[in-house]
């Protein structure tokens, strides 16, 4: 039998993964991980005003490196039976680019301009545009945002463009036309980046920023200008159509092939979000909720568009024909911190001795910190008068996106030391999933079963408990620690013709699952009314705070 492969690129927070697969047998036969240089010495960014942003640079050294690294020491047979490559990024990352499709940031002028770069997920700087077009679009004779849950994001494609242009000329007077890091990187590897031509991804645009075939693809001409003159014109210079991941861009260029060491025919298949074709990897079935537990979740739900097309449901990051799985219907939530509230945490306890102690010993302390806080909270008992933490450190993403939220912690007195706060913590990003769960069950979606990938559900026994047990609903996590390039991986398969559908692709890649938590009854009673809690604190944080 002749064996086929296709090639997953995952681009992360802070890093690229490619994944070889064999697309008859689902065997990885190579993988290779690139950390972005700049993005790992903090350039471009100020977390004081919550600004993230990375060079294209990093993207496209980490493309060269990771696939490279991936191919190395695979056979001539294996390398000349490379047929596709897709690739997934966070999102939504737009980035202004010139006339050919280039990114500002690689013009000489624009080189150190964090404006010029790609406007990374977490960015919240344009929290007053998102209330901005909130406003307009709730007066409108059409509300844009009734397919995005109702309430614009200052994470997502129009905020981020409509800030930049205010907060600088040049880039105003430069900018042709803005494009998504999926899109973008996949047309890297075509040779065409033509703005104007170029496949834009349904996942992305219907997502993030407010495409629909109701609309005539994005918000109309008189919309943009009324929430901004300097929004003039740019419509006609972004896209009209969409394509879902399943199809293919276009073939790679004779330069990329070349550099790569691939064949000259590789399909590029049209790009996604990386918690996207997450669930694609994970398996996803309808009415599945898959989490993509990392820095921050996405949960994904994919339903047959007959059974609840006709649903708006309030309070989400949108809902998309086929942007998971093409002829569903592809909702998308999530939680902007889950692992970065660890993280700071962590942050909190180690610098002080990085400052004291040096490098290596705070080095040795974040290695041992984390697991060691959750092997002493699992020993905790669970009361009533725990102490009760939201879930809002970076803003509340859904239900009901406001990244103007800060987090509160309720309940803590001399006794309260760094384990209990750990566990309210974790027990905090858990009553957030919880209130994403019920919104969708209150909007009539119902889910059959809860699916997790990710770096946390897979490191953390002690976080996926208190999950389980918060949501009182058994969790099943993916084999796959590289759910999202292998989900990419099944998308090229797809594109290059090798399989008919994801779900066909799914059967023949897919890993399966190894690691199942079940509710404990006793803890999920408390936690039942601890939640009635985290929900007073939240009502409490969101009137006063």
């Amino acid at each position: 039998m002749q064996y086929t492969f296709t090639i997953g690129l995952d681009y992360g927070t802070d890093s690229v993964r490619a994944l070889v697969v064999n697309t008859q047998t689902g065997e990885s036969v190579g993988t290779a991980v690139h950390y972005y240089e700049r993005w790992k010495k903090g350039l471009y960014c100020d977390a004081a005003i919550a600004q993230f942003r990375q060079h294209p640079l990093d993207y496209i050294e980490g493309l060269e490196s990771a696939i490279k690294g991936a191919l190395a020491g695979l056979s001539t047979e294996v390398i000349q039976n490379v047929v596709g490559i897709s690739v997934d990024t966070t999102g939504s990352t737009p980035v202004a680019v010139d006339e050919n499709g280039v990114p500002l940031a690689m013009l000489p002028e624009f080189s150190e301009n964090p404006n010029g770069m790609f406007i990374l997920w977490k960015d919240h700087t344009a929290n007053q545009e998102a209330e901005e077009i909130n406003d307009l679009a709730h007066h409108w004779k059409v509300d844009y945002t009734k397919y995005v849950g109702g309430i614009y994001s200052s994470e997502w494609y129009w905020a981020k463009i409509l800030r930049t242009l205010r907060v600088d000329k040049n880039i105003q007077e430069k900018a042709f036309s803005w494009i998504e890091h999926c899109d973008w990187i996949s047309a890297v590897l075509t040779g065409n980046t033509n703005p104007l031509t170029m496949k834009r991804s349904r996942c992305a645009a219907g997502h993030k920023a407010l495409w629909h075939e109701e609309f005539d693809g994005l918000p109309s001409e008189d919309f943009l200008t009324k929430l901004d003159p300097l929004l003039t014109g740019l419509r006609n210079r972004l896209f009209r159509n969409t394509y879902t991941s399943d199809e293919a861009m276009g073939t790679i260029s004779e330069e990329w092939a070349k550099k790569l060491g691939l064949p000259t025919d590789v399909k590029i298949g049209v790009g996604a979000f990386d918690c996207h074709m997450g669930a694609v990897g994970a398996e996803i079935q309808p009415y599945d909720f898959v989490r993509v537990m990392g820095t921050s979740t996405c949960d994904m739900l994919i339903a047959p568009n007959e059974e609840i097309g006709h649903l708006l449901i309030k309070g989400i990051c949108g809902q998309v024909d086929g942007s998971i799985i093409p002829n569903m219907l592809g909702m998308e939530a999530g939680q902007s911190a889950y692992g970065d509230y660890y993280a700071w945490f962590q942050h909190i306890i180690t610098e002080p001795v990085r400052e004291l102690l040096g490098e290596e010993a705070a080095d040795k302390l974040a290695q041992k910190l984390i697991p060691y806080l959750s092997e002493k909270a699992s020993q905790l008992p669970i009361t009533e008068k725990d102490v009760v933490a939201l879930d809002w450190i970076n803003g509340r993403r859904t239900p009901d996106a406001n990244h103007s939220l800060k987090a509160t912690v309720q309940g803590l007195n001399l006794g309260t030391d760094a384990v209990k706060l750990f566990k309210a913590i974790v027990e905090a990003t858990a009553y957030g999933s919880k209130a994403i769960v019920d919104r969708f069950i209150q909007e009539g979606v119902p889910i059959k079963q809860v699916i997790a990938i990710g770096g946390v559900a897979k490191k953390s026994p002690f976080v996926m408990q208190t999950l389980a047990d918060v949501l009182n609903m058994p969790i099943k996590v993916a084999s796959s620690d590289q759910a999202c390039a292998l989900g990419a991986a099944m998308n090229a398969s797809v594109a290059a013709g090798i399989h008919k559908t994801l779900f066909d692709a799914q059967k023949a890649m897919g890993s399966g699952f190894d690691a199942y938590y079940s509710p404990r009854a006793e803890a999920s009673t408390t936690y039942q009314i601890l939640y009635k809690k985290y929900q007073e604190i939240g009502k409490f944080t969101e009137t006063y705070a």
